[in-house]
């Protein structure tokens, strides 16, 4: 599906990082090592390595990896690609100083699990930053997030707090606001945003 989506020259989020991200990147300790978990087409590593961090991008997208290079090249930074699926990749020990995801659309077995390793890969005062789409997402007048049939998908910032239960919370809300990231992040959305700190 994903290789599919993004075979086109258009980005299809844009090229433009993620607001959450953007106003609150800062936080994870200055020119450190971050991974971007489900970075599609590269938008938010892109940014992160345009402001001095080493970041990692994995996807299960071939081609939107690819794009993410391309566009890492044109803004003149480096990133590294690794290609797997999320149920299958390993973290890691304590290496990581930011882990992001935004928008990682995982069933709740793999997402306990994936959430589960970010907390053990991030070092002492590491950051995790996550925006996903709420249950409420379907009933917004804005585009994204899974089809409403797959509700297990969307996420609450109950689960969430039950899932990073080793996090401090700097950042836990469900909120609306409006996305402007391609055609299918577009409109009033509902979205939960955690901005988590390893202690």
């Amino acid at each position: 599906m994903w290789d599919q989506r993004y075979d086109q020259a258009e980005f299809v989020y844009g090229t433009n990082p993620n607001d959450f991200l953007k106003d609150n990147y800062h936080h994870i300790p200055k020119g450190g090592k971050v991974l971007c978990l489900a970075e599609g087409e590269g938008r938010n590593a892109v940014f992160l390595a345009m402001q001095g961090y080493q970041v990692t991008a994995v996807d299960q997208s071939k081609i939107g990896l690819q794009k993410a290079k391309a566009l890492a090249e044109k803004n003149a930074v480096e990133i590294e690609t690794i290609v797997s699926d999320l149920g299958h990749f390993d973290l890691g020990e304590p290496c990581w100083d930011g882990i992001v995801s935004i928008f990682a659309h995982v069933p709740p077995a793999i997402r306990i699990k994936l959430h589960k390793q970010v907390q053990g890969a991030l070092k002492q005062n590491g950051v995790f930053i996550l925006e996903g789409f709420t249950p409420r997402q379907p009933e917004m007048s804005g585009t994204g997030g899974p089809p409403p049939s797959q509700k297990e998908l969307f996420m609450s910032l109950k689960s969430l707090k039950e899932e990073l239960f080793d996090l401090d919370f700097i950042i836990g809300q469900e909120t609306e606001r409006e996305l402007s990231e391609g055609k299918h992040h577009e409109g009033l959305c509902s979205v939960v945003q955690v901005l988590g700190l390893k202690v």
